[in-house]
């Protein structure tokens, strides 16, 4: 007998991010139906709803699916929408499931983060720049918290480091003009920009980036260097061939891991959704979370939230980039960092990893830039070509 279990799918795929929410959304439909087809013993019916990049449209949206009865939503990608429906949650005794990187320094009873936290993802790429002789960086983001909390991560390891943020630049979600704080940049001339833009500016910034360096004869890949925490590769296909090489990216996943688990999950989704948005870190995740989900469902026996949160404490799910758990504390995941580098075929060299997964550390007790002076061995190994 298979217990059937509506669960709410609240992913974005139209405006701005609309790119990276239909790879969250296919990652989720894609677990979902290999769980349909395990033999775990349940089955998962979604419901899907579409807040089409409006905040107001997350809150409806998720409104919705509680008070229909749903207990178990996966979805969200930028932070203000996450904050702006986690209240509705805690008031109806739901469960996210949040399935996207953050800038950490928050933990909810009512919301499992299944994305890479601060020590996952931003502290690694500052070791991995200070290590390489990255001093002096120009921050230029997107006008919300994920950007703000980044930045200051970054500038307090590199004051730590004796480097500096020379300048901070905030744009709206969407902006697409980038002429007046490019020519700062060239002005400046960091060691390198950091990138907390998303979606369609960060796509427009990067075009105008290497235009404008070019115009000028900078070999901007190697000269001026563009390091993210968000850059993945269906964006890397949207930014398109003129600027696509060259950039850093950290992740805990990226599709050109090299191991037969990630090579079964990349054919299984190109099988599924051969139109693409290739899979991502954002695929992953949302992938990850499904199936986190289910085996909770499945120890739990039921729906309810305390019992699937316990539940989902005590279970492991060997994912496309290695074993995912959730800690029990935190509600976030164990996730393997890695450094990846942009190619011409819009896809990642991975340069770094770390050997195992990394705990989730989401306020920087264990892990705080503090700790990371430039003299430290950085804790991701060099990954042979």
């Amino acid at each position: 007998m298979t217990d059937r279990h509506r669960i709410g799918l609240l992913f974005s795929t139209a405006g701005p991010y609309g790119l990276v929410g239909r790879a969250m959304r296919n990652g989720a439909t894609l677990a979902v139906e290999e769980v349909n087809a395990a033999g775990l013993g349940i089955g998962l019916e979604p419901e899907i709803v579409d807040p089409e990049g409006e905040i107001a449209g997350y809150a409806a949206g998720a409104d919705r699916l509680l008070q229909a009865g749903i207990r178990h939503v996966v979805g969200c990608y930028t932070s203000s929408s996450r904050k702006e429906i986690i209240p509705i949650f805690e008031k109806r005794d739901g469960l996210l499931w949040y399935p996207s990187h953050y800038e950490g320094f928050e933990t909810s009873e009512n919301v499992v983060y299944t994305g890479a936290s601060p020590n996952q993802h931003i502290v690694p790429l500052v070791q991995h720049l200070l290590a390489r002789g990255g001093r002096t960086a120009f921050c230029v983001g997107a006008n919300y918290i994920w950007a703000w909390e980044n930045n200051r991560i970054l500038r307090e390891a590199l004051a730590l480091a004796g480097g500096r943020v020379a300048a901070e630049r905030y744009f709206p979600v969407g902006e697409t003009e980038f002429g007046q704080v490019i020519d700062a940049i060239l002005g400046t001339r960091p060691d390198f920009v950091f990138n907390t833009l998303i979606g369609v500016s960060a796509y427009a910034f990067f075009r105008a980036l290497r235009r404008a360096c070019r115009a000028r004869g900078i070999d901007q890949a190697r000269e001026l260097p563009v390091a993210s925490c968000s850059l993945a590769e269906p964006e890397l296909e949207a930014i398109g061939p003129e600027a696509v090489d060259g950039h850093l990216s950290s992740s805990v996943y990226f599709s050109s891991i090299d191991t037969p688990r990630n090579r079964a999950f990349t054919a299984a989704y190109a099988a599924r959704f051969p139109a693409g948005p290739t899979p991502s870190a954002d695929t992953e995740s949302a992938y990850i979370a499904v199936h986190l989900l289910a085996r909770a469902l499945a120890r739990a026996g039921q729906a309810e939230v305390a019992a699937v949160r316990r539940a989902g404490c005590e279970v492991a799910f060997e994912a496309p980039q290695g074993l995912v758990r959730l800690d029990e504390t935190t509600l976030h995941a164990a996730l393997t960092p890695r450094i990846g580098l942009s190619t011409a075929a819009a896809r990642f060299a991975i340069l770094a990893e770390a050997p195992a997964p990394v705990a989730p550390d989401p306020y920087l007790v264990r892990s705080a830039p503090r700790i990371v002076p430039v003299s430290r061995r950085p804790s991701l190994k060099v990954v042979p070509s």
